[in-house]
């Protein structure tokens, strides 16, 4: 089908090619109201489809910003198998678009870099989510374009840093179950990396244990991945072969949901027999049986919160980004999966 150019909407509206890239391009303080009008009117009844690559050359700007989530190593889709992740979205993507931007998603595999994949398209920024190797950031920080970074302990002064004190949200969700009079804790989580969130919420885990002279054990660490899938298992376990554990802090809500389930499927409730406690707030705890008490990180708004950082970026280029990290607030949600012991 024929693409309908500026000159076709300038002739059907009776004014200049200039007039109509500025009304098209939002620059309505350089032409009349009726002007403005007359090119709408136009370019809908014409069916007007912006050129957005020409557009790109000409303002040397895509409007294009790459959003990148980590993949797994059994090429797991996140995007559909975490809801944390769909929530981030939809926090960036609501701010891009109100700005006049586009996002495009992909995921980078284990030993790829981001240069290998979407650099090629011209982007005006990108949003990092994850923690990756380090020859993936020295890879990025030979790209001129702002970069914002989600989840991520690598404090430099080419990226701007949009995080939360996971150390602090694993300190609050403990120390919640020590002040409703548990002492054996247990903790189910991903992999415990080296600066990474999962270690900072086992640091507050931690933490908390020590303030209140409890003793860490071990053993009461159930160590794996951040799926719904080892939430149930660890749960099965938990209430079959430690009956001194009274309560269980898992570092993600999925996990936390799987961790109940596994629980009732071993006879024993929650909370009457073992507290469950999570980590995120994920639109699903509220939904679950019984509702999930757990940490709130108020995922959409740090979505947007890091969208805002980005755009923020895009127009000073040229500046350095600041070094120090935005950090986002926590707050411990109360619902129906804690206990108080006598």
């Amino acid at each position: 089908m024929k693409r309908i150019t500026i000159r076709e909407v300038s002739e059907k509206a009776g004014v200049s090619t200039a007039a109509v890239s500025y009304v098209l391009n939002g620059r309505h303080s350089k032409v009349s109201a009726d002007t403005i009008e007359k090119v709408q009117r136009a370019a809908q009844e014409l069916n007007y489809i912006p050129d957005f690559s020409a557009r790109s050359l000409a303002n040397n700007s895509s409007k294009l910003i790459g959003v990148v989530i980590p993949q797994t190593e059994d090429r797991k889709q996140l995007l559909l198998q975490n809801p944390f992740y769909s929530e981030l979205i939809c926090g960036i993507e609501s701010q891009l678009r109100q700005s006049g931007y586009h996002m495009i998603l992909s995921g980078v595999e284990k030993g790829e870099g981001y240069l290998d994949t979407t650099m090629q398209r011209n982007l005006d920024g990108a949003i990092i989510m994850g923690v990756y190797q380090e020859s993936f950031y020295d890879d990025l920080k030979k790209v001129n374009m702002p970069i914002v970074l989600i989840d991520s302990y690598i404090y430099d002064r080419h990226f701007h840093v949009v995080g939360i004190d996971d150390e602090l949200g694993g300190y609050m969700a403990v120390n919640h179950l020590i002040e409703n009079g548990h002492t054996n804790i247990a903790l189910v989580t991903g992999t415990i990396r080296k600066d990474g969130v999962v270690e900072k919420r086992f640091l507050g885990y931690k933490r908390a244990l020590k303030e209140a002279g409890l003793f860490y054990n071990p053993d009461h660490v159930f160590e794996h991945s951040v799926t719904y899938e080892y939430g149930y298992e660890a749960g099965k376990l938990i209430a079959a072969e430690h009956p001194e554990i009274t309560a269980v802090f898992a570092t993600s809500d999925q996990m936390a949901m799987g961790v109940m389930r596994g629980v009732r499927e071993e006879g024993k409730d929650v909370p009457e027999h073992i507290s469950v406690i999570g980590f995120d707030d994920i639109s699903f705890a509220r939904m679950s049986t019984p509702p999930l008490t757990t940490v709130d990180q108020d995922i959409i708004s740090r979505g947007m919160k890091a969208a805002d950082c980005l755009l923020s970026a895009i127009q000073n280029k040229g500046k350095e980004l600041p070094s120090e990290p935005t950090i986002m607030p926590l707050a411990l949600v109360a619902r129906d999966t804690v206990r108080k012991l006598q």
